[in-house]
């Protein structure tokens, strides 16, 4: 259990990560770009409301599924070629999504935004352990995560103008170049290694190494712990936000914008918290991501459990709890990294992120089966959301129990190695003098 590492001169290595955040930047643009066009889409293709959600289905099932080969190729390409290839198919999927006559090309298209977007994290994470210490990957994990999600916010706000301005073809034309100047900036930029590093051990005899990184318990604890913190915060901000916050609490399209970015933003505030609490207490990562989850499950129930209405100050709390879930699954990446021979380590990060998004898919299918059932018996739209948005909760006590089953495996694992985890006591004790040194040295202002 072991991370691997090279040094690296700092400037090149963060200009490598920066080359690669804007990759990932542009390929969050990609995702939530139909996202926000979604009636201008119904008008152009002459689309339901239920024919236009499965876009967001068919994204998120694509890109999950493309998770474990992109994964396995980029153990063989490296992350230079795979971000690249990435920003050719999201270019091409943008063309043609730009002048694609029938649904079944807009369809095509998205499939194609989808098989880039699935290339690119997984490719700017792999660098991560490549360039910088150790002790250092948690927290940048923690940012590439979190800063990639103003990627979000650029397809709200500028695109969206655009959008409304100038019309469909020439906004998606735009992002197609956006993704093509990406491109070029990882050719020109990126580089898998350090001068002078230790090649990379890459087999060659095409055989699939995932039954061994199956046999990980850092895989599949990693897996866990994405998703269960994952799914919450991509349902809502895919599919499903937007609706209840304006069929179900009663809000306007303005408000349910702006809690929208609330959620992006509670990502990109808490992250620092998650990645400094990892790299203190690594042993100790699952409890971060269970208390983000009991706080998320928390800020539902004071949504849900009372009649809608909710006050402002209830959605607001729910927002940044849901942002808190982005840092939070980011976990589950580190847990793969710790685990996993460097070798391997591009398909276990593609497995642990097959967790969230595939929960997300069974979460927006479920909600919209509940909706269609109460709205069968009468029931208003209000009443309506609380009983889908709770079907959520099956989905968290699957997680927690997956958790607690592959958390234990892991600790046998590392007492094997000679690992022991130490009393939860001591470590509590360890954690209350840390935030206390940490009140007093801000109060005195050093």
């Amino acid at each position: 259990m072991r991370p691997f590492q090279a040094p690296a001169p700092r400037r090149q290595a963060a200009l490598v990560w920066s080359a690669a955040l804007t990759g990932y930047v542009i390929a969050v643009t990609a995702r939530t770009s139909f996202g926000v066009s979604g009636t201008e889409a119904t008008e152009r293709f002459e689309i339901s409301a239920s024919v236009l959600s499965l876009f967001a289905i068919a994204q998120l099932a694509v890109y999950a599924g493309a998770q474990v080969p992109a994964g396995l190729l980029l153990d063989r390409l490296g992350s230079r070629k795979m971000i690249a290839a990435g920003g050719v198919l999201i270019a091409a999927g943008h063309l043609l999504l730009a002048f694609a006559p029938t649904l079944t090309l807009a369809v095509t298209a998205r499939v194609l935004v989808g098989l880039g977007d699935a290339a690119t994290f997984v490719s700017a994470l792999r660098l991560l352990p490549a360039w910088f210490p150790a002790h250092r990957v948690p927290m940048l994990t923690q940012l590439t995560s979190q800063v990639g999600q103003l990627g979000q916010i650029i397809s709200a706000v500028p695109f969206l103008a655009v959008l409304v301005t100038i019309g469909w073809a020439p906004s998606f034309t735009g992002l197609a170049v956006l993704s093509a100047v990406g491109v070029i900036t990882t050719l020109v930029l990126v580089r898998d290694q350090p001068p002078g590093a230790v090649p990379r051990q890459v087999d060659r005899s095409g055989r699939v190494p995932v039954s061994a990184v199956l046999r990980e318990p850092g895989t599949w604890l990693g897996l866990s712990t994405h998703f269960v913190t994952g799914f919450a915060p991509m349902t809502f901000l895919l599919l499903w936000g937007v609706p209840f916050l304006t069929d179900g609490q009663g809000r306007t399209a303005g408000e349910a914008s702006a809690l929208l970015v609330t959620v992006t933003l509670g990502g990109l505030a808490g992250a620092p918290l998650v990645g400094s609490f990892t790299a203190r207490h690594p042993l100790r990562r699952s409890w971060m991501a269970l208390a983000v989850v009991g706080l998320t499950v928390l800020a539902w129930c004071l949504v849900l459990v009372f009649p809608a209405p909710r006050p402002l100050w209830q959605l607001v709390f729910l927002a940044l709890a849901l942002g808190l879930c982005g840092p939070a699954s980011m976990i589950g990446f580190d847990f793969a990294r710790s685990f996993v021979p460097a070798p391997r380590l591009g398909t276990a990060t593609a497995l642990v992120n097959v967790g969230g998004f595939t929960g997300a898919v069974v979460a927006i299918f479920l909600i919209g089966a509940v909706l269609d059932l109460a709205h069968a018996h009468g029931i208003r739209d209000p009443d309506a959301y609380r009983l889908a948005m709770s079907s959520q909760a099956v989905l968290w006590l699957v997680g927690i129990a997956a958790i607690a089953v592959t958390r234990r495996r892991a600790r046998r694992r590392m007492a094997a190695l000679g690992i022991h985890v130490p009393p939860a006591r001591g470590v509590l004790r360890r954690m209350l003098q840390d935030l206390w040194s940490d009140i007093r040295r801000l109060w005195s202002g050093r």
